[in-house]
């Protein structure tokens, strides 16, 4: 029996040093006392400057006799069973770990094979697993490089020594094999003891590819000790048979093998098989060249990746060396799952190192905004840890979102511009994870607006505009973008907020959906230009102009309105009459076609959060007072300043109803149904 060596880092000799005496500043001593400690060697008293004597005192140690060097030691039992039970967290990636160290010595095998070494085999370079369900085995078996007697001591007896590494580092020596060293994937010497998560035994039959190699049975049972003997008949390449334990009766199961395999080790480079059929079906496109992917080929592909059934609408394949090595291949879906009502969708985008799973649907790699895209990336870069399922955060993997995020969104723009109809359809079904990028994602946030759509008053209904757009045709007295958030279309034309806008030949986007708003009011600007909504205080310069402007143009517009005089008495009078709603009432110095509106008023879209945060609570929800603006030419203002005189009931009721009728112009009346007791009085006395 021999026992297991252990792979531990070596303690440096400490350098033999004085330590030199210090002065201990700001200590005092009562008279000529000392302190006594015991073991230390009292140091002379210290001078200081001017003679006074202060006490203190240094001590040094010394350390003549020259330092013994020591090795770390362990516990190989312990050790063993801590990676073999504590480094991973799901049992399943032992047929990863099997799985990759196959692929190892096959590409070693084909690398030797490739610069013409002699070796003594022709088999096939493949992994097939097969699986006994009476004697509860499962064999891996590879036709790779295999090991010598010495190879094993040091590969399988000797933990955390990685073969595979010392192989990769040996490549990257030669201008020739760089590349090929970029195919080997192991790099800690840990992933075989995986296999004991679920076997309480484990034999390997290997002999080397090298001529005249012997063949070699090493065996273990994983508490601390393995047995190594020449064996007859062995074939060159490398089998693995796991004795199976009692509770991990279920990776027996094909397809329970299958489906394992098709998670982590589908894109291996080499023909993978469970009891004789096929599982890795699918190439790795994103190794290939683009020009010579199929349509065919990207549909099958992406369904693979994402497990969806519909087409990609749009596919990018991004390779690049530098800063970081990246092979990826990317779509963007034709339909959003959440869109259909479904829960909130996970990332799509899966993290691969040389063609192995490292973490399905990653998050963290990409934006949450970008959740829809799915997709591969693999980086040889990667800093992975121990058990190569969690990513040791830094900057490498800050770098990689960083590229990977800029690069999608300058590929969406490109589609965009490539064809704009296509980009349409797109953007209706994913226009709110790009409203959700452009509120969150501040680093890309100037790129990803460039992304937004918007109907316009200045185009057809359905008809979608980007803000590059609207800026180029902007005339160049204009200072601002305009913006109107309304429920649809026709309730916003119809609106007095743009009415003014639209007698000016103003263009005005329209925004129809929930997050349309804190999209702009976490956009503010674009190239330049304020994002300015209609109905706010921003747009009363504008307003205040064109106001001046039409009673310039039409002075018997101004001869029936009403006189300052008669226009204080009036809003004096509504504002004890149109309720604690109401702050203030004035008149409108802004261009106006309508009798009243509000002003300074609570926003729409957060009245709406407001009463989803309170639940089916079934108390009103208090509106917070705003401003009334009247327009004195208005013919119904004129007639209410004459009729509260002769039927001040009336004239109340009016005043009330055309707060309301403000309210829901600007959208913040919640029950519209509260009025009509009011309104039909109104009509009762107005037919009579």
């Amino acid at each position: 029996m021999r026992q297991f060596s252990t792979y531990a880092a070596r303690s440096s000799a400490l350098a033999a040093r004085r330590l030199a005496p210090s002065a201990i500043a700001g200590a005092a001593v009562v008279g000529s006392s000392r302190l006594a400690t015991k073991g230390a060697m009292p140091a002379a008293p210290i001078a200081t400057r001017g003679g006074a004597a202060t006490a203190g005192f240094a001590r040094c140690y010394s350390t003549e006799a020259p330092a013994e060097k020591h090795e770390f030691k362990a516990e190989t039992k312990k050790l063993l069973h801590i990676v073999a039970h504590s480094l991973y967290s799901q049992r399943e990636v032992f047929v990863r770990e099997l799985i990759s160290n196959s692929s190892d010595a096959l590409e070693k095998l084909r690398h030797l094979q490739a610069t013409s070494q002699d070796v003594s085999t022709e088999a096939p370079l493949e992994v097939n697993i097969s699986v006994d369900k009476e004697a509860k085995t499962i064999t891996f078996c590879d036709s790779g490089i295999g090991m010598t007697a010495d190879e094993l001591k040091d590969n399988l007896g000797t933990i955390a020594r990685s073969g595979s590494k010392a192989y990769i580092e040996k490549m990257q020596d030669g201008a020739d094999t760089k590349d090929m060293a970029n195919t080997i994937v192991g790099q800690f010497g840990v992933g075989f003891y995986s296999a004991f998560m679920v076997g309480d035994k484990i034999t390997v039959y290997t002999r080397s590819a090298t001529p005249g190699s012997a063949g070699y049975c090493w065996e273990s049972d994983g508490l601390g000790s393995y047995t190594l003997s020449k064996a007859e008949d062995v074939p060159v390449g490398t089998k693995i048979v796991i004795s199976v334990k009692d509770d991990a009766k279920e990776f027996l199961g094909e397809d329970k093998l299958q489906e394992v395999i098709k998670k982590y080790s589908n894109f291996v480079g080499f023909p993978i098989s469970v009891n004789g059929e096929k599982v890795n079906t699918v190439e790795a496109l994103w190794t290939k060249d683009k020009n010579s992917i199929t349509d065919e080929d990207h549909e099958n592909f992406y369904q693979f990746v994402s497990g969806a059934w519909d087409k990609p609408m749009y596919n990018l394949v991004y390779k690049a060396d530098g800063p970081i090595s990246i092979r990826s291949i990317l779509y963007a879906p034709t339909r959003s799952p959440e869109a259909m009502g479904f829960e909130r969708v996970k990332p799509g985008v899966s993290l691969y190192s040389r063609k192995v799973l490292i973490m399905p649907n990653a998050p963290g790699l990409l934006p949450e905004w970008l959740r829809f895209i799915q997709g591969v990336v693999d980086s040889e870069d990667l800093p992975l840890n121990l058990s190569r399922e969690l990513l040791q955060n830094g900057p490498v993997i800050m770098r990689l979102k960083s590229i990977i995020t800029s690069r999608i969104i300058k590929w969406l723009q490109e589609e965009s511009k490539r064809d704009v109809e296509k980009y349409d359809e797109f953007y209706k079904v994913f226009a709110s994870f790009i409203k959700e990028g452009t509120c969150q994602d501040t680093a890309n946030q100037k790129e990803i607006s460039k992304l937004l759509r918007f109907e316009t008053s200045g185009k057809e209904a359905g008809k979608l505009i980007s803000l590059d757009e609207y800026v180029e045709s902007m005339p160049s007295e204009q200072e601002h973008i305009y913006y109107f958030c309304t429920p649809n279309r026709k309730v916003g034309v119809e609106s007095p907020y743009y009415a003014p806008f639209k007698q000016h030949g103003t263009e005005v986007l329209f925004l129809h959906h929930a997050l349309d708003e804190f999209v702009m009011g976490r956009l503010q600007e674009f190239k330049g230009k304020r994002l300015v909504s209609v109905d706010s205080k921003e747009a009363n310069s504008v307003l205040e102009k064109w106001n001046k402007a039409a009673q310039a143009e039409s002075p018997e517009s101004a001869a029936t309105a009403l006189t300052t005089e008669q226009a204080n008495e009036l809003t004096a009078w509504l504002l004890t009459n149109m309720g604690p709603s109401v702050k203030e009432v004035k008149v409108a110095e802004r261009f106006m076609t309508y009798p009243a509106i509000v002003t300074d008023f609570e926003s729409p879209a957060v009245r709406r959060m407001m009463k989803m945060m309170a639940g089916d609570s079934e108390m009103p929800m208090q509106m917070s007072p705003c401003n009334v603006e009247i327009n004195p030419r208005d013919p119904v203002i004129a007639g209410l300043y004459e009729l509260k005189s002769k039927d001040e009931e009336l004239a109340q009721k009016i005043a009330q109803q055309l707060f309301d009728n403000a309210l829901i112009a600007a959208g913040i009346l919640d029950d519209p149904r509260s009025m009509l007791k009011r309104l039909n009085e109104i009509l009762a006395k107005a037919v009579n």
